[in-house]
């Protein structure tokens, strides 16, 4: 017999859900968009199955500020072990390198500033993007060659938080857009000539999102079962919260109807931005657009469907 057909509602707002290890982001999403009965949801940053930690989730109209969650900074906690390089740069794969050498706590400390700052990074060859529209980690399960080509990346911070013994140490890492904590591992181990990948990796915040607001999917399930929907609606982070990078913007009703329309409208008085870019637009304290202001002009980018 089929099941009855689940009817998905309108649910808006985010949720920073503490990823267990094992999972896959798009489980986790799948997991919560049933537990929430939402019609849309989606994730901002992919996590791998073998890492724990902030995963923010976006429900409905959160999902149009999901890019500016991708772009901010992220920071992460993780164990590299000593003497083997594997192809995946982590406990998953197969060693490829070996050595008997381990690293002294001066040595790794003074390796650390070459690895801060705007620095050139390869990916790992068992990452997500895309060689000639396929995935490099498809191509290297496959047993292909795969050249990904150094970019740009930027560590704001990468300082060690525990040795716990010669084998292992553990950091903790502020970076940008585009970071593989995984590469990081390989290339300092290179650079110490003991090798390394790493063991374990829990990302502790996201831009906005932090361990301090974030809640496991055990939690949101019992809170579902006590409370109801009602319980599950009281644990979303406003659709603002993606935004918090963005100046914040305030336009009266009038205008709010015009940039509804799709018009452009002028921005003046001594309140007016002096900036060009990107700005979060509210009228009467809810939010109703993102906006570009450019030579003085807001104009409307998303306009936002919220229930009032």
């Amino acid at each position: 017999m089929n099941k009855p057909r689940v009817e998905r509602r309108e649910v808006h707002g985010w949720i920073a859900l503490d990823k267990a290890v094992g999972e896959t982001s798009t489980d986790a999403v799948a997991a919560l968009k049933r537990l929430f009965r939402a019609k849309k949801a989606g994730h901002a940053g992919t996590l791998d199955p073998l890492a724990s930690g902030i995963l923010p989730i976006a429900f409905g109209e959160a999902t149009k500020t999901v890019p500016f969650v991708m772009d901010g900074e992220k920071a992460y906690r993780f164990t590299v072990r000593w003497g083997i390089e594997t192809d995946t740069d982590d406990a998953e794969g197969c060693a490829t390198s070996r050595s008997d050498a381990r690293p002294s706590r001066d040595a790794i400390l003074a390796a650390l500033p070459s690895f801060t700052g705007v620095i050139e990074q390869v990916p790992p060859k068992f990452s997500a993007l895309k060689i000639g529209g396929e995935r490099a980690y498809d191509l290297a399960r496959q047993g292909e060659a795969v050249e990904l080509a150094a970019r740009e990346v930027e560590i704001r911070k990468l300082a060690p938080v525990d040795f716990p013994d010669a084998e292992h140490t553990t950091f903790e890492a502020v970076c940008g857009k585009g970071t593989y904590v995984r590469a990081i591992a390989r290339d300092l181990g290179r650079m110490l000539g003991c090798f390394g990948h790493v063991t374990a990796l829990r990302r502790i915040r996201v831009g906005p999102f932090s361990e301090e607001n974030s809640v496991g999917l055990k939690s949101l399930v019992a809170l579902r079962d006590e409370a109801g929907e009602a319980g599950l609606a009281g644990a979303l982070m406003p659709v603002e919260t993606g935004l918090a990078s963005l100046p914040a913007l305030a336009v009266s009703a009038a205008d709010a109807q015009r940039l509804a329309l799709g018009q452009a409208v002028i921005v003046r008085g001594r309140d007016a931005p002096i900036f060009e870019g990107p700005v979060a637009v509210s009228a009467q304290g809810a939010l109703i657009a993102l906006g570009e202001i450019e030579q003085g002009s807001l104009k409307p980018k998303r306009i936002f469907h919220l229930p009032r």
